[in-house]
């Protein structure tokens, strides 16, 4: 059990609110694993009674955070969510939050749907009157525990895999908005081929986005430079800054600021 925490143990602290007893943590974490538990066997594994685990799944509901069905229950995200936040963990927790720093009381900020990105919302408690435009279902997550933001959910479409909204209508929504920020993640970035992405709709969120913005900020962490994703975004240079983590090799962060970009390692 102590291996199966310890793998998903992100998917406690970087997805969910901290409103969980510690036993519900470990029965989210075991479902995450292993979605074949039924309430008997979480019974035996936990010593606890079918009617505590019933309730425990009850509340684990009721959060939001799964779905129940007879006999047991499955995690309410994608796998790949799950995958995406597992990679880079700490890295990903740092950007987010020195993105976050950069925002004041009263801002306007967009945020797309990255793994990064959707985590800067997770750093806002504390600051007052901010306006959020998202497509991240995610964002959500912790912006509704949060009184002090003021947050637009486009529609669209939505899909799971990336707990985002796309389409005509998210393309629409966001032509409504004008913001101090735009915070965008993205699957890969180089000098030589930009900000790239794997799928189209994503792609043309960030494009949309950075329209609307007047500073655009990319934030990703460094395991990305290199990667090219199948759908061209921007060059980097269209960036205002880059905030990004301090496994990117010094002669890339050379490569990269030589040619006039604004990076930030964090």
């Amino acid at each position: 059990m102590k291996d199966i925490v310890k793998s998903n143990s992100l998917y406690k602290e970087n997805m969910l609110n901290t409103g969980l007893s510690e036993r519900e943590k470990k029965i989210l974490d075991i479902l995450t694993e292993d979605q074949n538990q039924t309430v008997n066997s979480l019974s035996v594994m936990f010593g606890v009674s079918t009617v505590t685990i019933r309730s425990d799944l009850a509340s684990l509901e009721e959060k939001g955070l799964i779905v129940r069905m007879r006999g047991g229950a499955f995690p309410a995200y994608h796998p790949a969510i799950l995958e995406g936040q597992k990679r880079m963990r700490e890295e990903k927790l740092r950007i987010a939050k020195a993105a976050a720093g950069m925002i004041e009381d009263g801002d306007t900020v967009m945020i797309n749907d990255g793994s990064t990105s959707s985590l800067i919302a997770r750093y806002l408690l504390g600051k007052r009157d901010i306006h959020v435009v998202t497509n991240s279902t995610q964002v959500f997550t912790y912006a509704r525990i949060n009184p002090a933001i003021h947050l637009t959910l486009v529609g669209g479409e939505f899909r799971p895999s990336t707990e985002a909204l796309v389409g005509p209508m998210a393309l629409r929504d966001i032509e409504e908005y004008h913001v101090k920020y735009a915070f965008l993640g993205t699957g890969g970035f180089s000098l030589e081929t930009g900000l790239t992405t794997h799928l189209a709709e994503g792609a043309e969120i960030f494009k949309k986005m950075a329209s609307h913005a007047e500073q655009v900020i990319t934030v990703t962490d460094s395991s990305k430079y290199g990667k090219n994703g199948f759908v061209k975004i921007f060059p980097l240079a269209r960036m205002d800054k880059i905030i990004t983590d301090r496994g990117l090799s010094h002669e890339t962060y050379k490569l990269l600021t030589d040619s006039g970009l604004n990076v930030e390692l964090v």
